[in-house]
């Protein structure tokens, strides 16, 4: 099955209002930024995005907030270098924020691809995080409850694909990509390149296309910084 398509805009239509998103990236590294874009001009609105932060400057997920379609974030660092969008929706009520701890971020989106419902872990017990939750002690130590967290749609960002859907990512680029790609219904990767079947060494998979619903090739991928250096604002 070929799943290559021919341009982000094709992916993300599938992409209803309401749906839960999540984005990969750790700041721009490994951030779809022309998925992104391509889903503001969508206009998919109401939406819940997992990602590790909250943007910054006035493109990728930043743009997206300040387009005001999303109505709840899920992340662990919404203030970073330039939050100005998101601080803004946040202080006016436009926004719902759930703040989660990076470790238990990743872990919850892990848990959500492998189908673990919940586990347990002693980080954030005893603040503010963790009350509602579910608390247990084990060998003298407090644990509280965490969920898994999956999702309607992921939008990630790889080095390498084929026609399968097989995955390699450049460097710190990986970061939550591989995690995101396995717990949502539906996963739409940009590549930097699309090769023949066979053009990646199966040792140097590191998503299999059973993860990929649709592989797309962005040849000159955006980088979020750069954009920001130069003060670009979306759309």
């Amino acid at each position: 099955m070929d799943k290559t398509i021919h341009a982000p805009a094709v992916a993300v239509s599938q992409i209803p209002d309401g749906a839960t998103l999540m984005i990969g990236g750790f700041g721009g590294a490994g951030a779809p930024i022309e998925l992104i874009h391509a889903l503001i001009d969508h206009g998919a609105k109401d939406l819940t995005v997992i990602n590790n932060n909250a943007g910054n400057g006035h493109v990728g997920l930043a743009a997206l907030i300040e387009q005001k379609q999303v109505r709840k974030l899920i992340c662990s660092f919404p203030r970073s270098a330039d939050p100005v969008v998101f601080t803004e929706a946040y202080q006016a009520g436009e926004i719902e924020l759930e703040l989660v701890p990076q470790g238990t971020l990743a872990e919850r989106i892990r848990a959500g691809g492998a189908g673990v419902p919940a586990f347990y872990t002693p980080t954030a017990y005893g603040t503010k995080l963790a009350e509602g939750k579910p608390q247990e002690e084990f060998e003298g130590r407090m644990y509280i409850r965490e969920r898994w967290l999956k999702a309607d749609f992921a939008l990630i960002k790889g080095e390498l694909g084929d026609p399968h859907g097989n995955l390699t990512y450049r460097m710190a680029s990986r970061n939550f990509n591989p995690l995101m790609a396995m717990a949502a219904t539906t996963t739409f990767a940009q590549v930097s390149r699309v090769v023949p079947l066979g053009g990646i060494d199966p040792e140097h998979v590191v998503t299999p296309g059973i993860f990929v619903s649709n592989v797309i090739e962005v040849a000159d991928p955006a980088q979020e910084e750069e954009l920001n250096r130069a003060k670009v604002v979306y759309p």
